[in-house]
């Protein structure tokens, strides 16, 4: 009776334990996947970078947890809908699987000497760790609804709130979970916000220019992609994107048998690229306004080589070269 008592005490503590360890198969894809960018600080396998170690730190789940409900730092806090307990579970597996490592690696991008005063803060307060050293995508977000500094704080401090709203404003559907969390006021400063806003502001606001290229359909000849480019940007408030050059590479092993749309160049060799690309030009988008293209391949792309491209523009201009671009990815397989 009394060895009965005494499993029946600890079979529930073990069941917690259990749970507890999580699934560490399933926490290295969490990890490694486009649901989470939480490597772009901790290093690609957890070593450190700008963020801290994780990497056989033998931490517990519950100070996993508060490191991510209610960091200590400056990291931003993450809620259940974006990292949920058994996912951070299944994240305390898999680190505790992983060896410890000697020391931490570098900043995915370091404060060069010559870098402006936002553009420091920005990397220094780890905004640019994720969204690159000259901020593409918030900038973007800027140009996209002409956004002044109140709305910048709120998708900094209540990102989780204030950016399906910013995503209604402009018609964009969420498809997937939101990789950023809320930062804290107490720790990362409003003064802070303002230089990174005013610095970005001054490199200059992005256009929205969207795209989505189209998974291939079986034609007489070979297969076709349609390709969509659209100025996404709020009417009245979003600049005008004026000459624009839409850029398709062409898979090595096919050829373009056919191309429609406003502007179609043809094909030709690029250096860049080491590949043919076919080539469209279009003297302006107004917001909200799209091309519709399509180009045939004599054969359809592979996961090693796939239909992608990028569409260039000269304006509005950026401080940052003679063009502004944004990608085209590769025709779902």
């Amino acid at each position: 009776m009394k060895k009965l008592f005494v499993a029946l005490l600890v079979l529930p503590f073990t069941q917690g334990l259990a749970s507890a360890q999580g699934n560490a198969q399933a926490g290295k894809a969490l990890w490694d996947g486009a649901a989470t960018q939480c490597r772009n600080c901790h290093g690609a396998n957890g070593e450190g970078a700008f963020g801290p170690d994780l990497a056989g730190r033998k931490l517990s789940v519950a100070h996993f947890t508060q490191a991510v409900r209610k960091p200590w730092g400056i990291m931003p806090a993450f809620i259940a809908s974006q990292v949920s307990d058994a996912e951070i579970g299944n994240l305390v597996a898999y680190f505790d699987g992983l060896p410890a490592n000697a020391q931490p690696g570098k900043w995915r991008f370091e404060v060069s000497a010559n870098a402006a005063r936002g553009q420091m803060v920005a990397l220094s307060v780890g905004c640019a760790q994720c969204h690159g050293p000259i901020l593409n995508g918030p900038r973007q977000n800027i140009g996209a609804v002409d956004m002044d500094f109140d709305w910048f704080k709120s998708l900094v401090y209540d990102h989780t709130n204030a950016y399906p709203q910013h995503a209604g404003r402009l018609d964009e559907t969420l498809t997937q979970r939101m990789r950023m969390g809320n930062f804290s006021p107490t720790r990362v400063y409003e003064s802070q916000l303002r230089e990174v806003y005013d610095w970005a502001r001054d490199l200059g606001p992005r256009a929205r220019v969207v795209t989505r290229l189209g998974k291939g359909a079986p034609a007489a000849n070979g297969v076709t992609y349609a390709l969509n480019v659209e100025n996404g940007g709020l009417p009245g408030k979003a600049a005008v994107v004026e000459e624009l050059t839409i850029r398709l590479i062409v898979p090595k092993d096919s050829e373009v048998v056919a191309a429609t749309g406003t502007g179609y160049q043809g094909v030709r060799p690029d250096e860049q690229a080491k590949a043919n690309v076919a080539v469209w030009q279009v003297p302006r988008m107004a917001p909200k306004e799209h091309q519709a293209l399509t180009i045939t391949l004599s054969k359809a792309g592979t996961a090693a080589d796939n239909l992608r491209g990028e569409v260039r523009w000269s304006k509005p201009a950026v401080k940052t070269g003679p063009f502004d671009s944004a990608a085209i990815n590769p025709a779902p397989l």
